[in-house]
């Protein structure tokens, strides 16, 4: 190490034009390393939906998701199959291994959809494979001037997607809530009897009328010419004009009217909108695109050509925000580990050098990341801030032992090298452990990994940049700083070592009441209800108004604008949007909603109280009659698990399923902290079902009538206004009651006869949904859980589900939010012990014993203490995030045992242990308590600062970290020594026992 320092001296020029590169560096890789919410990370599920408007839930069981089911099953690497058909929809879920390759799974997968026939009117096979890019960057609202036409309104929305679509690095663009205008004729039954026209001639009319063909050519005037036949509807008046009987126009039996549908409605603030949602593609710059979307919206405004837009909600604005916040928290932290150092050193002069390390180890951070395509995003930056503390530390150490020898000796450039070279070994000692403390993050699998790796490659990244920095530019600016300063000397305490003495001379009783302690504490944590991960960003509430599938759209609608008119009430909304119904755009990405449910956006302004909006909101479910009203937390990642705990139940018999469902929701309910129990079989809905005689009646002629006079037909087209429109002939029947359905009259072979003639309506109550498990019927029993208990009702639903016994041939499955935490905290304890492992392999090559680094390592034990002492007195329910607090302790504390030991090892060149263990822990206390402090300090805004959406970087995570570090700390200077000794404890009794003669 001597000669590398002795080089670094030599070579001062060329250390200098380093580091004005590697500022550089650092500021062109942060202007130019993508900004993002989360890293990009690939989904292991692919998701097939099949839309069929009309059809019911059996049939599209049936006819589309059993053969989807049959022509994925040979597909490659898939782990398992769920499928949901409803009325109207068919999705097949698969998941793959986490080391599947997605791509071609999704490829293979689009291969096997496309091969099945589907019946009529039902949509292609959407195939979709989500990943953290699609999160949605911008939300934008798009609203029309007053009179402005259908046909209009429908040439803008195109023009605005469009506009959308040609920004750089847009990704998909979703429109919903647009118009679907047509034309419609009602018939008049009565004009039609009177005049003895049968319904069918209404839908021939249009045939022929409209047509553009070549019918050959002639020579004219000695010119060879082409002779075409054209024909075209130019508006709805020439439409009503067309006759379809001798003297009889359609507009004599028919009203003929422009149609203003929507495929779903979208309102904002009580007025009709459309929303429009644009995600970025794939290692696109989200703010960029951000941008991109703002500039757009103020072109369009400023054209007045009837649209207007407004931006509701942009990620990228988060993303910026996240980046701000992050970036003032590691300022913060910068500047309380200043404080620290400067407290404890009282020299501006050192203070400066050591503080040179935070933003030298920074940019080469940022330059690194740059290296790895890695982009800058909440979990990045959450891992620069905690770094931060971590990256003076190496410096301390450093310019603390350099001006320590310098108050003894007089100033030369060969007393800097040596005392760097004293501590050289200890901090690269500790570096290391801290980063091997993350390495393992690399042996977690699926999403846990692409989480974590960019956080613990940022971790290791800043530790080496500050390693670097701390044995090259921190030598060379303390040999120039330092130079000619008059230091007085500092002595250690004597208080500390007299006490240090007498726990040596007792080491039984500190070891053993700090067992107690360790003991204790790690009961209280299992003792402990763990909470799921808070991803809400607190910014806006979800609220959904949902009816039984039976209730009437109207009346839904009706409800929904009055639940509407009420949030717009609210003291603290910014905006409300209500949605309601299904859109082809959501469709292609798999998103199925119920017809009778409504859902809100409510935008809140700063400082609003979300829990009281949300308490005020479930206050209003008495005037909901048969609905069910529902506030949360909003969340760029939707619901997701939730706290949520299921149980599925999968068999081929749907009695027996039934059965055992039951006896599980019995074993359920009674237990403490479950809110609610239902079932995926309990929404059920009447359906009427024509069983014809087939020795009466073709039952398929009947359905293509029946189907013909309840249902809109189409006809044709026409042209209105520049759009070509549909028009449909509206259903002539309306049935309101079971007389009314056997009443409906059929052609038959024998001519006309009521339906009832010929067949029987068999009324039945279905469930509104089918689910399938790896092709099998499953029910699904859902537990919801108070989110702090989870752990608790989680273990006490898995001892319940061991008192079932299921039937032959059914299988109980248990997961949700619940077993998703369980197999996240195995995860981490694996890489806890993975780490502890590597930190001990690195010690044994650095201290050559095997011996010394268990004395080290003893520091570790102690760390429960402080992380559940704080989580006590924050009174802050352990979730994920502390977990991972434990584990970056492992290295931090470790770091300050080292630091410790390192100088004992060097002391016994000359001493007895014991004497060698006092003058360390005299010597090294003031760095590892600045060292410890300065970390602290930099936590601090994590503490009382917000964290983002989905952050790893949270409140738990800097209370676990400096409740564990504080109480680790104190018991290393006095625990590890009485440790050390314990252990060459034959060693240092003969040593004494000279001594003493």
């Amino acid at each position: 190490m001597k000669w590398f320092l002795q080089g670094v001296f030599r070579n001062k020029a060329a250390i200098s034009i380093l580091v004005v590169m590697v500022l550089g560096l650092g500021i062109f890789s942060y202007f130019k390393l993508p900004m993002e919410f989360m890293p990009e990370m690939e989904n292991p599920q692919v998701t097939v939906s099949v839309a069929g408007p009309g059809y019911d839930a059996t049939t599209m069981e049936r006819q589309v998701t059993n053969p989807l089911e049959h022509a994925l099953a040979a597909i490659k690497g898939k782990t398992d199959t769920f499928s949901t058909s409803g009325d109207g929809f068919s999705q097949v879920n698969l998941i793959f291994g986490s080391k599947t390759n997605m791509k071609q799974a999704k490829a293979d997968v689009e291969r096997a959809v496309n091969a099945v026939q589907l019946p009529e009117r039902m949509s292609p096979p959407y195939v979709v494979q989500f990943n953290t890019s699609m999160i949605p960057i911008s939300f934008v609202s798009l609203t029309f001037a007053d009179g402005t036409s259908e046909a209009q309104k429908e040439k803008l929305e195109q023009q605005v997607v469009d506009a959308f679509r040609a920004i750089d690095g847009a990704g998909e663009v979703q429109l919903s809530g647009k118009s679907l205008p047509g034309v419609g004729v009602f018939p008049d039954t009565d004009e039609l009897a009177a005049k003895g026209i049968p319904i069918q001639a209404l839908y021939g009319v249009l045939q022929g009328r409209i047509t553009s063909s070549s019918v050959g050519q002639t020579s004219l005037e000695g010119q060879v010419v082409n002779l075409n036949v054209a024909s075209n509807l130019q508006d709805i008046e020439t439409l009503k004009k067309l006759p379809i009987a001798g003297g009889v126009a359609l507009g004599d039996v028919a009203d003929v009217r422009l149609l203003e549908d929507k495929e779903s409605i979208s309102r904002l603030n009580g007025k009709d909108s459309l929303m429009i949602v644009i995600s970025k593609a794939a290692s696109a710059n989200a703010v960029n695109v951000g941008k991109g979307v703002e500039k757009t919206i103020k072109e369009i405004n400023e054209e007045k050509n009837g649209a207007e837009l407004k931006l509701m909600m942009s990620t990228s604005e988060q993303v910026v925000n996240s980046v701000n916040s992050m970036m003032k928290e590691v300022l913060m932290g910068a500047l309380f580990a200043t404080i620290v150092i400067l407290l404890f050193m009282r020299n501006i002069r050192a203070t400066l050098v050591t503080i040179v390390s935070i933003p030298l180890s920074l940019a080469m951070t940022l330059y690194l990341l740059d290296l790895s395509n890695i982009t800058l995003n909440i979990l990045t930056l959450g891992g620069v801030a905690v770094a931060v503390g971590r990256l003076v530390d190496d410096s301390i150490v450093v310019i603390e032992n350099i001006f320590r020898r310098l108050q003894k000796e007089s100033f030369s450039t060969s007393v800097v090298i040596d005392a760097t070279k004293e501590v050289s070994g200890a901090i690269t000692a500790s570096t290391l452990t801290t980063v091997a403390v993350f390495l393992p993050m690399g042996l977690l699998q699926g999403s846990m990994q692409a989480f974590l790796l960019p956080f613990a490659l940022t971790v290791a990244y800043s530790l080496l940049s500050s390693l670097v920095v701390a044995l090259t530019v921190i030598p060379l600016m303390s040999a120039g700083v330092l130079r000619n300063l008059s230091i007085k000397e500092h002595k250690p305490s004597k208080g500390f070592t007299t006490f240090l003495h007498w726990n040596l001379r007792h080491k039984w009783l500190p070891i053993l009441i700090a067992f107690v302690l360790l003991i204790g504490s790690v009961s209280v944590y299992f003792s402990l209800p763990k909470g799921a991960i808070d991803s809400s960003d607190a910014t806006n509430l979800n609220v959904t108004l949902e009816y039984k599938l039976d209730t009437p759209t109207d009346q839904v609608f009706e409800n929904g604008k009055k639940l509407e008119e009420f949030l717009m009430k609210q003291e603290g909304q910014e905006w409300v949007s209500m949605s309601m119904g299904n859109s082809a755009e959501a469709a292609k990405y798999g998103s199925f909603q119920s017809p009778t449910l409504v859902t809100y956006m409510f935008q809140m302004k700063k400082d609003a109280n979300a829990d009281k909006i949300i308490e005020d909101i479930k206050a209003e479910r008495s005037n909901y009659p048969g609905a069910q009203l529902n506030a949360s937390a909003g969340s760029l990642f939707g619901a997701g698990g939730g706290t949520n705990v299921f149980v599925d139940v999968s068999g081929d018999d749907p009695a027996l399923l039934m059965k055992t469902a039951d006896e599980i929701i019995a074993k359920i309910k009674p237990i403490k902290d479950v809110l609610k129990v239902e079932t995926n079989q309990e929404e059920k809905k009447t359906v009427y079902t024509l069983q014809v005689n087939p020795t009466e009646a073709k039952a398929g002629d009947i359905a293509s009538q029946l189907q013909g006079v309840l249902n809109p037909v189409p006809i044709g087209t026409v042209l209105s206004e520049g759009s070509m429109l549909n028009v449909f002939v509206q259903p002539v029947l309306a049935p309101k009651s079971e007389r009314d359905l056997n009443d409906l009259t059929v052609l038959t072979d024998d001519g006309p006869k009521p339906v009832s003639s010929v067949a029987k309506w068999i009324k039945e109550e279905k469930p509104t949904k089918f689910y399938h498990k790896g092709g099998k019927s499953y029910i699904r029993v859902t537990a919801t859980v108070d989110p702090s208990q989870l752990s608790v009702v989680g273990g006490e639903i898995s001892l319940a589900m061991k008192d079932v016994e299921p039937p032959k041939d059914v299988k109980i499955y248990m997961g949700g939010a619940s077993a998703d935490q369980s197999a996240d905290f195995s995860s981490m304890f694996f890489m806890m012990l993975v780490s502890i492992g590597i930190v001990y392999l690195i010690l044994v090559v650095t201290f050559k014993t095997l011996r010394a680094p268990i004395a080290i390592l003893s520091s570790i034990l102690f760390v429960p203490i402080g992380a559940v002492l704080g989580l006590i007195v924050t009174g802050v329910t352990p979730g994920f995030t502390a977990i991972f607090g434990v584990v970056m302790l492992i290295g931090i504390v470790v770091t300050n045992a080292i630091v410790l030991i390192a100088r004992v090892k060097q002391n016994e060149e000359t001493m007895t242990i014991r004497e060698a263990i006092l003058e360390a822990a005299g010597t090294r206390m003031r760095p590892i308590l600045m060292t410890a402090i300065a970390t602290v300090g930099a936590m601090l805004p994590l503490v009382f600062g917000s964290s983002e959406s989905g952050s790893i970087v949270s409140e738990s995570l800097a209370i676990v970290v400096i409740g564990g570090l504080i109480v680790a700390t104190l018991l290393t200077l006095v625990i590890v020594p009485c440790i050390y000794e314990l252990l060459f404890f034959r060693k240092s009794r003969r040593q004494r026992a000279a001594a003493r003669k």
